[in-house]
């Protein structure tokens, strides 16, 4: 994962290799992966609202799941689960949204892993922690 790796058309409604339904339901696109992060877009519509007309709570929480949990898949080299998540809503989301993820240390057993989520003037909107635990045969 050293140089910028765009995605191209055949795997838009995949996230970096990996069918996450959900992902795709809630309008999630990988963009790319540099020097050993993940980046990914969501463009906001009223269905991700809460009744303040902001970004819910909940799609900030997915986003930045899956912003780790893609980073520390490839970092593994086969899928991984959630154990824990710690997030920090900081200012209201709106409009378009990028998330980045990235392993802070990686072991044999579970991945330490931190994201962030910016809006499209570069504001922090939300930022989690979390621990991975890879699971089945490695790829």
């Amino acid at each position: 994962m050293g140089e910028a790796e765009t995605m191209d058309e055949a795997q838009t409604s995949m996230i970096y290799g990996a069918d996450i339904p959900f992902a795709r339901l809630c309008g999630i696109e990988a963009l790319e992966v540099v020097e050993g992060r993940t980046r990914l877009r969501l463009e906001l519509g009223p269905q991700h609202g809460n009744n303040l007309g902001i970004a819910h709570g909940g799609i900030l929480c997915t986003l930045l799941d899956i912003a780790m949990g893609t980073v520390a898949r490839l970092t593994a080299g086969r899928p991984v689960v959630t154990l824990d998540m710690q997030t920090r809503f900081l200012s209201p989301g709106h409009g378009v949204l990028l998330a980045e993820g990235r392993v802070t240390r990686a072991g044999q057993s579970i991945l330490f892993c931190d994201a962030e989520i910016r809006d499209a003037a570069g504001r922090v909107v939300a930022t989690a922690t979390g621990v991975f635990k890879p699971v089945g045969a490695k790829a």
